[in-house]
């Protein structure tokens, strides 16, 4: 069997070789709807067929905004990339103005639809988009075109010999997708992946990830797809005849985790927090000898080593499994192995007690710009080491600047960003793409984030501070669900602290405090400033004097995507918060 070259290969590749009846499966009205690996094949054919019909050329772009991941999603990509034209995914929950950027900027001619939610913020800048030609929606929308549509305009096949040539002419250098990244400051970027980009860093992480395809694997998504870094695993997943399964829903995640029972999925570091939350919650309203026992499986958890762990440590986990993790397995389906966690940095102490539990959390570490995957830890072979993001994968070099600035090599790295020459220049040299990540390299390999260099500022007293370091250390606190540390030119850091108000909640109602129900009337409470300047006084124990976070303010709004205090991957817009919060900086720095 050979390898394939370009993406559209792999569906072709799993067709042939090793057919699924599942290969994937969206929920649609209260049904698990199957679709085969032979199915696939014929619908995305069926696409090409159409786009051709409507006039879609090599190198035309196609804007994609979904706001769920569903096998049409996959049924499109193929049959747009294998007539030559570029995916364009674009975040569903960014503005309205956003979207008609990205559009206008890459030149997209149509755009494909998730829903009538989506479709209305699009029509709301449609006058904005001369290029536009049309609209198609997944679901029945009235008044705009369908994609049921599209695949009864392929199903003629007379024109089937122009797809294959098409196909034939493709190279795995060709443009595959133009990724915006969601950005932190300014305008987004148009990242440039080919097919070589992906595929080749999808083989290169095949071998951290224990899938074998003689036994039957199933895996639940539900990351946007838009994301590169579901979208890599997601073909990862198709090589691998790992049959893929859609989540409906963040809020169904739990019914689906049981329906499906997966084997393996993806998660950001605030899934598994939240998760872990939920279940600390639950251990703590035990009583008696069942709550003691809780308390003592976390501690034996948190001291989990994957490997040298001798005899009576054994022992204990062994037991811990069998009174208290076999649940935690349970209610994520009962057949988890492998949670994928990447976007940002994972707690140690969740790395570990995910573990212990008997499922393998593998942190991984990378880019939009890297396709995206550069390290990544695995369990077996000695690989894995709890606040790493593993080694890096086999066909990709990195080596540390003398700044400390993490710089790679490899065929993952980006092709350039789209019509900006210069800032490409800025940062791919000599062949290395530059991170803007501090990190080093450990005597055993393993790669260790540290900051973004962007990120790090300096006091007025001239010591640097690495906020993501601080920030990462002081959301491991039940208490502080965000947290951005603030204090460029200042003489000290301090920080604004969004409370875990689920638990903040739960925690004062247990302290019979009087404080309202209102998120507003609770960070104003001096029990609560008090009980959280405890957590923020013994974390900072940990760090040196002048990296300290010697004052903060709780701010009563939850930290979201769609008040523009986080991108879509959930990293922090440092300039827009530090803009909302003008007021409790200068009641820091200036009260």
């Amino acid at each position: 069997m050979i390898d394939p070259t370009r993406l559209f290969d792999i569906p072709y590749l799993q067709r042939d070789n090793f057919p699924l009846e599942d290969a994937l499966v969206t929920k649609v009205n209260g049904v698990w709807e199957k679709t085969s690996s032979e199915e696939y094949v014929n619908k995305a054919n069926a696409i090409s067929r159409a786009l051709l019909r409507l006039g879609i050329k090599e190198n035309d772009k196609i804007a994609v905004i979904s706001s769920r991941n569903q096998t049409n999603w996959n049924i499109l990509d193929i049959g747009l990339l294998q007539i030559g034209a570029q995916n364009v995914p674009i975040y569903p929950t960014i503005s309205a103005e956003d979207y008609q950027y990205i559009m206008s900027h890459s030149e997209a001619k149509y755009c494909v639809v998730s829903d009538l939610e989506v479709y209305n913020k699009l029509m709301s800048v449609k006058d904005q988009l001369p290029l536009l030609i049309d609209i198609c929606s997944f679901d029945e929308i009235e008044g705009c075109k369908n994609f049921k549509g599209l695949l009864a305009l392929g199903e003629d096949d007379s024109n089937q010999e122009e797809v294959e040539r098409i196909k034939d002419s493709i190279t795995p250098d060709h443009l595959a997708t133009l990724i915006y990244t969601s950005g932190t400051t300014g305008r987004p970027k148009g990242v440039m992946l080919s097919h070589n980009n992906i595929l080749s860093n999808a083989l290169g992480s095949k071998d951290r990830i224990p899938f074998t395809r003689d036994e039957r694997y199933k895996a639940l998504s539900f990351l946007p797809i838009c994301h590169v870094f579901e979208r890599m695993l997601i073909y990862l997943y198709q090589y691998n005849a790992v049959a893929i399964y859609y989540a409906e829903s963040i809020d169904k995640m739990g019914d689906n985790l049981k329906e499906v029972k997966p084997n393996v999925m993806t998660v950001v570091p605030r899934l598994l927090e939240k998760v872990y939350d939920k279940i600390f919650t639950t251990g703590s309203e035990l009583t008696g000898l069942k709550k003691r026992i809780f308390f003592w499986a976390l501690e034996v958890g948190f001291n989990y080593e994957p490997y040298d762990r001798g005899f009576f440590y054994n022992m204990q986990l062994g037991l811990a499994r069998k009174l208290v993790f076999k649940k935690w397995v349970e209610a994520l389906g009962g057949n988890m192995k492998v949670i994928v966690s990447g976007s940002a940095a994972l707690q140690p102490r969740l790395a570990r007690i995910f573990n212990a539990a008997g499922m393998a959390v593998m942190e991984g570490y990378g880019l939009t710009e890297t396709s995206p995957v550069i390290s990544v830890n695995d369990y077996r072979n000695r690989g894995m080491r709890a606040g790493t993001v593993g080694k890096p994968i086999s066909n990709v070099e990195v080596k540390i600047a003398e700044d400390g600035e993490i710089l790679c090599k490899g065929p993952n790295v980006m092709l350039g960003y789209f019509k900006d020459p210069e800032k490409t220049a800025s940062v791919i040299k000599d062949g290395y793409f530059h991170t803007e990540d501090i990190g080093r390299i450990d005597e055993d390999g393993f790669l260790h984030i540290t900051d973004r260099k962007k990120e790090m500022f300096k006091t007025s007293g001239g010591k640097y501070v690495a906020p993501q370091m601080i920030e990462n250390m002081m959301k491991q606190s039940r208490f502080i669900e965000q947290i951005m540390v603030i204090g460029e030119g200042e003489k000290m850091p301090a920080a604004f602290i969004q409370p875990n108000f689920e638990f903040l909640h739960e925690w004062a109602k247990r302290k019979h405090l009087e404080v309202g129900n209102t998120n507003a009337e609770l960070v104003k409470h001096p029990k609560v400033i008090e009980r959280i300047a405890q957590e923020v006084e013994e974390i900072n124990k940990k760090f040196g004097k002048w990296e300290q976070v010697k004052k903060f303010e709780l701010t009563p709004e939850v930290w979201s995507i769609d008040e523009e205090h986080l991108t879509p991957t959930l990293k922090l817009k440092r300039k827009i918060i530090l803009a909302k919060y003008q007021d409790l900086y200068e009641k820091i720095y200036r009260g």
